[in-house]
């Protein structure tokens, strides 16, 4: 029992005596590279060995730590060369009955630059390795099938100057061979600058010098927010590629564009917002196009403005101001930048709900957005012209159509002089009993149309109410109107069908005109702007005005129809 105890334990010491910390003394350091000569862009493997004697016993078995493992100072070899990698080996021997351990290290060093290079003595512990130098070669290595490097980025404008917050297009492009394993490309970047990118980045083939490359292509639009000179950082990238040996080789390039001037904002500007811009257009819609308003009627006038290479946070917000006989309730302004590889495009949207409260002519003035014309190195004027609408009063349509009724009514009436007209005049010669025949011809012929005209009034009757409906619309209308409901003006039309039905109503403006009451067009005017007009929707309401003055319509209304019926009894009947 005893001896299978003791061997599984004694190969349990042998097993993490490759992890235990060392405290014997250092017996050697070697370090030798893969090659003393090799191309830029070629990556170094760097092999370090060192040996101690481990004492294992019960007391150190328990005590491991990482962080305590002798490493030699590798340091040293910058800024000469750059530490890709780090990895290491243990390995326990017996030497003379002594335990000792024996750990390997290796490095991937990449070159960063050209010509003899030294590593230094490395330390460990009381070790010490003699330096070794390296001839690092500009070029590629004669081996390759075709020549040229095996990266290289390349940077380039699409002006050598710009003005203050002008658009630049920044294009990088990055060339390369081989299997790519790894790679990072950095990003342009300067305190100075507002920088966008202009959508994903583009993968092609090209060839240059003869070679054929993998080229990944990005594109940026900078936006210098000072005037001077715009340098920016190197671009850089680095990564790891196998050729076609299946060899690795560290890509490592860097390239720094050349200095931008930036041109301040000319004196000759006029403008109260700077706009360095290729194209600027304003448009607008939504205004009628008769331009033809009544008071209360609710419009939505939106208005864009668009330029071409700036975002939309550069654009200025648009004049609101309007006539005194407008309301307006404006919106917050939407703002939108469409990225697209010719550069950024903003958009500014402003829209107002417009409610006419005067009747009249109401002269929206014209809005002007002066900007730079950066092709044509000018300022130019985007022009949004003034537009004039005409109001009407509420009660002017009904006016228009009384008149027209009145006009038609008198064209209908028979005409005393035809009528005369038409009958001979006696001659002198004629005798008393011609007079008397014409005279009874005259009052038979004025009878008939005493009978004719009597009969055409009879005949022509208003058409019923159907009052049980007209009154339960009514109190629909009333508790609606109250509250402030969205559904008041269509219920108002309805019940106005039900109490005129000879009107034919289609909207609740043919309602406040047929009745022409200001207070009634008035508070319908506040309603809509209240359901209508963005952030009034929590204004208090008081429908008490609008009820009281739909009251008095249908009063009104009642009374006029009472008053046109003919009396129950004949005047001459009522008196006996």
């Amino acid at each position: 029992m005893v001896k299978r105890m003791f061997l599984p334990t004694f190969c349990l010491f042998l097993l993490t005596a490759l992890w235990l910390p060392a405290q014997a003394q250092s017996q050697e350091l070697t370090v030798e590279p893969d090659r003393t000569r090799l191309y830029a862009g070629e990556v170094l493997t760097l092999t370090v060995k060192g040996s101690m004697e481990i004492d294992i016993n019960l007391g150190n078995l328990f005590d491991f730590d990482m962080s305590s493992l002798p490493k030699p100072d590798i340091e040293k070899v910058e800024p000469d060369f750059e530490i890709l990698t780090r990895n290491q080996q243990y390995s326990i021997r017996t030497v003379n009955n002594q335990m000792v351990g024996e750990i390997t290290w290796t490095y991937q060093l990449a070159p960063t630059t050209t010509g003899e290079l030294t590593i230094p003595a490395l330390r460990f512990k009381e070790s010490v390795s003699t330096p070794v130098t390296v001839e690092v070669v500009d070029g590629s290595p004669p081996s390759q099938a075709s020549p040229g490097r095996d990266s290289f980025i390349e940077l380039s404008a699409d002006k050598n100057e710009v003005y203050v917050q002008e658009q630049l297009i920044l294009t990088v492009r990055l060339f390369f061979r081989g299997n790519l394993i790894r790679g990072e490309l950095s990003e342009p970047t300067h305190p100075h600058a507002i920088i966008e990118s202009l959508g994903r980045q583009q993968e092609s083939s090209r060839y240059r010098d003869g070679v054929r490359y993998r080229v990944v292509e990005r594109r940026y639009a900078l936006f210098p927010q000072r005037p001077g000179t715009l340098k920016l950082p190197p671009v850089r990238f680095e990564g790891q590629a196998r050729d076609a040996s299946g060899n690795l080789r560290f890509l490592r390039d860097s390239e720094e564009l050349f200095e931008v001037p930036v041109k301040d904002i000319p004196a000759q500007f006029s403008g109260d917002t700077w706009l360095p811009a290729t194209s600027v257009s304003i448009q607008e819609s939504g205004l009628p196009q008769t331009l033809e308003v009544t008071t209360g009627e609710n419009m939505t006038r939106e208005i864009q403005l668009t330029a071409a290479g700036l975002p939309s946070e550069a654009l200025p917000p648009l004049s609101n101001a309007v006539p005194d006989g407008l309301r307006s309730y404006p919106e917050e302004p939407e703002r939108q930048t469409e990225t697209t590889p010719a550069g950024l495009t903003a958009a500014l949207r402003q829209s107002v709900a417009l409610v006419p409260v005067e009747a009249g002519q109401m002269i929206l003035p014209a809005i002007r957005v002066h900007w730079w014309d950066t092709e044509a190195d000018q300022e130019r004027v985007a022009v949004l012209p003034e537009q004039t609408l005409t109001v009407k009063g509420s009660n002017a349509l009904a006016a228009d159509t009384v008149l027209q009724n009145d006009k038609d009514n008198s064209d209908s009436a028979p005409s005393p002089t035809s009528t005369e007209s038409s009958i001979a005049s006696p001659s002198a010669d004629t005798g008393s009993w011609q007079w008397l025949s014409l005279a009874l011809g005259i009052l038979w012929i004025g009878t008939l149309l005493a009978w004719w005209w009597s009969g055409k009034n009879r005949n022509v009757t208003p058409t019923p109410v159907d009052n049980r409906n007209e009154n339960a619309a009514f109190d629909r209308l009333i508790r609606s109107a109250r509250e402030g409901a969205a559904m008041t003006p269509e219920l108002m039309v309805e019940w106005a069908n039900l109490h005129a039905p000879d009107q034919g109503f289609h909207s609740a403006g043919d309602v406040v005109r047929y009745f022409g009451d200001p207070t009634l067009a008035e508070e319908l005017r506040y309603l809509q702007a209240r359901l209508f007009a963005p952030g009034h929707e929590d204004d208090a309401w008081n429908g008490g005005t609008l009820t009281r003055a739909l009251e008095q319509c249908r009063k009104q209304t009642q009374d006029q129809t009472r008053s046109d019926l003919p009396p129950l009894y004949p005047k001459g009947l009522s008196e006996s």
